[in-house]
């Protein structure tokens, strides 16, 4: 997962953990990227706005790599506003709005991960 603020990144991480999930943890997109190349993890949970890399820079990232591409993204922010393009834009797989349930987190997850990322698919709004 990628978020650059500790606070939520640790929190979200041991909402994850405590489900079962093994969690990889970059402050920023561009460490992100490098864990998923690294790690190739069966998905990611980005911030959108962060340092030396976006969410939305990650995901494109993801997109153009044959090997990344149908991985499910979901972007976690509380800076989206009604028609933002950028998750759409990025062919995030789903969205997550700040703040969040761990139950919002858990079942967005989940949905991601059974539906898989389609190209053309508009991201799933969870909450």
């Amino acid at each position: 997962m990628a978020e650059d603020d500790d606070d939520i990144r640790a929190i979200t991480a041991r909402i994850l953990r405590r489900a079962g999930y093994t969690v990889i943890e970059a402050a920023d997109g561009a460490a992100g990227l490098q864990a998923v190349l690294d790690h190739q993890p069966a998905a990611v949970v980005s911030d959108i706005d962060m340092p030396i890399m976006s969410g939305v820079d990650l995901c494109r990232a993801l997109r153009a790599d044959p090997a990344t591409k149908s991985l499910p993204v979901i972007f976690i922010s509380g800076a989206l506003v009604p028609g933002d393009s950028r998750p759409v834009d990025a062919q995030a797989t789903a969205v997550l709005r700040k703040p969040f349930l761990g139950q919002e987190l858990l079942a967005c997850l989940e949905r991601a991960l059974q539906s898989g990322h389609q190209d053309g698919q508009d991201p799933v709004v969870c909450a």
